[in-house]
């Protein structure tokens, strides 16, 4: 892949700007990686080898350049993607920027103190969180804390839990300070980040929202005994590795991972190029 796999980036018309830091520093990695830029390939297979960055996905909108985008070309999306604009197993998500220094380190010999740890940030409305708050097993963080503060809070927990559609960008952090994810949502997960790549079901707990609390306390205590926890978390920190963004592309870091996940996809079907009058 790293000898053979080229990409090249249309010049747009107009300076980019971007909805989120995650798609501006994956652009940042895609040029420095890249010095050839203005080759008109889209005629011959409509779009087919293609890929575009946008968070907010694209819908099946009635022109044509749009649809034989949102059919034929990759979109890559932040997480978690709009509903009903992703398509599994042809797009891709950006796994989240961290919010903690690489630098950090998780404290050693630890007890948990936490079963869970919700970072709630209010924007989404969650009958769960307001459920949780009244549960001294769990600890809700509802202001942004600094570095030091969320290492301890994550370290000091079993699990920590993130709600579909709501604040979900560390979630790599979590599994990097040893924090297991529990992904609340009441459907299945297609969108997760780097599904290519991370075997999910082995480092992360899937529950519903709809039996609440203490429904969802008798599943976590119920399927994650000590040596089944222990044996996620070693998973999970090796898998850490691959939420890294760095400002030089490293090998096996988030800008690789989604250049794999491309190469994955290298052998879309080709369609025939279209001929003009």
């Amino acid at each position: 892949m790293l000898i053979s796999f080229k990409i090249y980036i249309y010049t747009p018309p107009n300076a980019l700007s971007f909805s989120s830091p995650t798609e501006s520093n994956f652009f940042t990695c895609l040029q420095s990686k890249n010095s050839e830029w203005n080759f008109p390939y889209w005629d011959r297979t409509l779009g087919a080898d293609h890929f575009y960055v946008s968070c907010a996905g694209l819908g099946y909108e009635s022109d044509r350049n749009l649809v034989e985008l949102k059919k034929n070309s990759v979109q890559i999306s932040c997480f978690p993607a709009p509903e009903g604009r992703f398509v599994p197993h042809k797009d891709i998500i950006l796994p989240p920027l961290a919010n903690i220094a690489r630098a950090s380190h998780a404290p050693g010999n630890r007890t948990a103190k936490y079963l869970g740890f919700v970072r709630y940030n209010g924007i989404k409305e969650s009958n769960l969180v307001n459920e949780l708050r009244s549960d001294p097993d769990f600890l809700i963080e509802s202001e942004p804390s600094n570095g030091t503060t969320l290492v301890g809070r994550l370290a000091s927990s079993v699990f920590c839990l993130f709600e579909h559609g709501a604040d979900v960008s560390g979630i790599g952090e979590a599994l990097r300070f040893g924090c297991l994810p529990v992904v609340v949502m009441d459907r299945p997960m297609q969108d997760l980040p780097l599904m290519d790549v991370i075997r999910w079901q082995k480092i992360a707990i899937f529950v519903g929202s709809r039996g609440g609390v203490k429904e969802m306390k008798r599943v976590l205590e119920s399927t994650c005994k000590d040596e089944e926890c222990a044996g996620r978390k070693r998973l999970g920190v090796v898998a850490s590795q691959h939420f890294v963004w760095n400002d030089t592309p490293q090998p096996y870091d988030s800008f690789h991972m989604v250049m794999y996940q491309l190469w994955l996809r290298r052998h879309t079907i080709r369609y025939a190029r279209r001929e003009f009058a």
